[in-house]
């Protein structure tokens, strides 16, 4: 059996996430230690079975702990303009939040897969017939 994986929405971005492993999101107010929820799944997939949301799956939801917080690279950022004396130098550190995913609950049990409208044929035009005048 292939492991389940979950796709969810945290910040704006979308991060492919399964159990035991650990995602770098945008910074949250959560301590360390602190279990978080990400309620805006996507989709869910064991390998089985693909659940699809439209546009979230309905009581599904990813349980994390906080591992803490940490800074990315830095970034410089230099303004230039030639000719004129005009440089500025400023550099930036994103803030990021460490979690490991714990568990993914889909709820209402084995959920199906949303069922799409069977394609239907264009209804042909009866051809016309002469009305049989005589």
């Amino acid at each position: 059996m292939t492991q389940i994986y979950a796709i969810v929405e945290s910040g704006g971005k979308q991060y492919r996430v399964s159990p035991g492993q650990t995602i770098e999101v945008d910074h949250m107010p959560a301590a360390e230690g602190e279990t978080v929820e990400l309620p805006r799944v996507l989709l869910i997939a064991d390998g089985v079975s693909t659940i699809i949301g439209t546009p979230t799956v309905d009581g599904a939801k990813v349980t994390a702990t906080c591992l803490g917080e940490k800074k990315g690279n830095k970034i410089i950022v230099f303004k230039y303009k030639a000719k004129t004396r005009y440089r500025r130098k400023k550099g930036h550190r994103q803030p990021y939040t460490m979690l490991r995913i714990d568990d993914i609950v889909k709820l209402g049990g084995t959920a199906e897969p949303p069922k799409r409208a069977a394609k239907r044929a264009p209804a042909r035009k009866k051809k016309e017939t002469s009305g049989g005048e005589v």
